[in-house]
């Protein structure tokens, strides 16, 4: 392995080991926000764009390194900053922490994963050239496929990086709308599960499952008007 690599590596785990050997996990949940909303509000008010800054760099190490808190944050910026603000910053921070976290296993495993298993994978790659933004956009949006899963197993695949930022923020709007509008109403939360509905989530399967139909149906329908260019094509 290259020394970029095993450089990169060791930074990533060094942080990661030092998230949990310092606990800072416990700055990061429902009931430390709870306990300083009215602390944290009052540095805002006096300190608009620092709290900003400080939060949407917070909100990329943490997404970037895949560390189990982007649900609370994202309610956290609807707490502090409303639904407007908040959703702005959510948007691009969870976006940019997303990418990083895509290119960071786009540069250690692809090379590997990609000539380990070329032939098995080739169908997969197809798919993904040809169709990848619109399965990324179905993944986003149905919350049963974790953040940071899709983030690394992207990074495995042949999706271009501007594709999968943009795709990405689009396709994650809905639920940061959802949880950033939730964390104005904090008091109420108990879980953060608890703002994912079954009617939400099928809301959210549906949207993010049409696009592709829609892709499918079209395909299908040229493929059976014109067969010679389906051939040609394949």
């Amino acid at each position: 392995m290259k020394p970029g690599k095993i450089a990169l590596i060791v930074i990533i785990i060094a942080l990661i080991f030092s998230f949990f050997i310092f606990d800072l996990g416990q700055y990061l949940n429902l009931a430390f926000l709870k306990a300083r909303q009215s602390d944290i509000e009052y540095f805002y008010v006096n300190n608009p764009l620092k709290t900003a800054l400080l939060f949407f760099i917070i909100y990329v190490f943490v997404t970037g390194l895949s560390l189990p808190a982007a649900s609370i944050l994202t309610l956290a910026g609807g707490a502090i900053f409303g639904v407007l603000l908040g959703t702005i910053l959510v948007s691009f921070a969870s976006t940019l922490g997303a990418t990083l976290a895509f290119l960071a296993s786009r540069f250690l495993f692809k090379d590997f994963v990609q000539e380990r298993f070329a032939e098995k994978l080739r169908v997969i790659n197809q798919g993904i050239e040809k169709d990848g933004a619109f399965y990324l956009f179905t993944m986003r949006l149905v919350p049963v496929f974790p953040f940071f899963v899709v983030n690394l197993v992207m990074g495995l695949t042949p999706i271009r990086t501007l594709t999968f930022a943009f795709v990405s923020q689009i396709g994650m709007l809905a639920a940061t709308i959802v949880f950033v509008n939730a964390g104005t109403q904090l008091a109420r939360i108990t879980e953060p599960r608890d703002i994912l509905s079954p009617q939400l989530i099928g809301s959210f399967v549906l949207l993010g499952l049409f696009p592709l139909i829609a892709k499918k149906s079209i395909d299908l329908y040229r493929s059976r008007k014109n067969p010679e260019i389906s051939e040609i094509e394949e």
